[in-house]
């Protein structure tokens, strides 16, 4: 059984020498759920566009199986769903439907099975009346929800999100939190929101200065007042 994610001494510079990955490794199992945590600039989010390829440094990286290089960069973003931190960067569409039709469509899928994933992704992120909607007209809550099923509809075996619950009010914020407790994916969220990280991710990984610094149970580390003040992080 292969690991959902496989990272072995990973390391990237910025065109302008700012090294924002130092030789990260990380493994996590297949249904997972892994926060990433750390001040800004830690790192956090470059590391989460590896995971895909849009960003390449060195080092080893492995999803589901499968290196990722470039001849595997379709099957990995099928297998990779990434949630931007602003859905308007994933959000293109006239229309929900079509922003949720976007992947499967892409990936050569007939009308009839385009149409059903569509459904079954907007009914797993509570969304199922929104297909005629305008994506732009929606609030924050519910394109992140949009965002979501955007992934879900490629049927993916690992969710990555980037800051899910940021700019969300407490309601859509409680709702999204209920939404990713029950997908039954492997997950690794990058997030500042320590109370969700209690609340859901049994697995915590602290970056700082581009390097991983702590990978534990969360229940330990969250206990660890001065390693969490160290690197910029308030116990929930």
């Amino acid at each position: 059984m292969h690991h959902s994610i496989e990272i072995d001494h990973l390391s990237f510079s910025y065109p302008d020498g700012h090294a924002a990955l130092r030789q990260v490794t990380m493994h996590i199992q297949p249904g997972e759920k892994v926060a990433l945590v750390g001040p800004n600039g830690a790192g956090k989010s470059t590391l989460i566009l590896h995971l895909n390829g849009i960003l390449t440094g060195q080092g080893e990286i492995r999803v589901a199986g499968l290196p990722v290089t470039k001849p595997n960069l379709g099957k990995v973003r099928a297998r990779v769903g990434l949630v931007f931190q602003n859905p308007d960067d994933q959000l293109f569409s006239p229309t929900v439907y079509e922003d949720v039709a976007f992947g499967p469509l892409y990936q050569g899928f007939p009308p009839a099975e385009v149409r059903q994933r569509v459904a079954e992704a907007l009914t797993v992120v509570n969304m199922r009346n929104y297909e005629k909607r305008i994506s732009h007209h929606l609030s924050a809550g519910e394109k992140k929800r949009i965002a979501i099923a955007t992934v879900l509809s490629m049927k993916p075996e690992v969710l990555v999100l980037d800051e899910p619950t940021a700019g969300l009010d407490p309601r859509a914020r409680r709702s999204l939190i209920q939404l990713l407790q029950e997908l039954p994916l492997t997950m690794l969220v990058s997030t500042h929101d320590m109370h969700m990280v209690k609340e859901i991710f049994p697995r915590m990984i602290i970056m700082d200065e581009g390097r991983i610094v702590a990978d534990g149970p969360t229940d330990l580390l969250m206990q660890n007042e001065e390693l969490l003040c160290a690197h910029g992080l308030e116990k929930p």
